[in-house]
């Protein structure tokens, strides 16, 4: 998913002016950010026409950081260009590690959860955006 130059003029302002010798855009970056969003690839695996994978993960690290990309999410939400839905799920290492002995089957001294969730510990939860659909 890509958004235009038309689209970007929308929301040129909830983005930072560029000073200085800059090699990419903020609607090179801001599609860039969009692409590893959508297809959940990791920075190294960035296309090459987007530009070097560093500046864009740099610039975002800053944007995200500075409370720039909240803005631009919301800006990109209000005037109806991209439909965002933020999603978030649990990962344990207890059921990501398994041991080489582990077959699966129930063991005698299996601890059971908890009533009490606060017993149990923090959840850990990874917060990832989800393109719903391009309008």
């Amino acid at each position: 998913m890509e958004i235009t130059e038309q689209q970007y003029e929308r929301i040129r302002e909830s983005l930072p002016v560029q000073r200085g010798n800059v090699s990419l855009t903020n609607l090179q970056i801001l599609n860039a950010i969009l692409y590893v969003a959508e297809q959940g690839c990791k920075w190294r695996a960035l296309p090459k026409r987007f530009g070097p994978w560093h500046t864009i993960y740099m610039r975002m690290n800053r944007w995200s950081k500075n409370g720039v990309l909240d803005r631009v999410f919301e800006k990109l939400q209000q005037e109806q260009i991209v439909r965002i839905k933020i999603e978030a799920f649990s990962l344990d290492s207890t059921s990501v590690k398994v041991h080489p002995d582990g077959t699966g089957a129930l063991k005698k001294t299996d601890r059971r959860p908890s009533a009490n969730r606060e017993a149990d510990g923090t959840p850990r939860f990874i917060w990832f955006p989800r393109m719903l659909e391009r309008l």
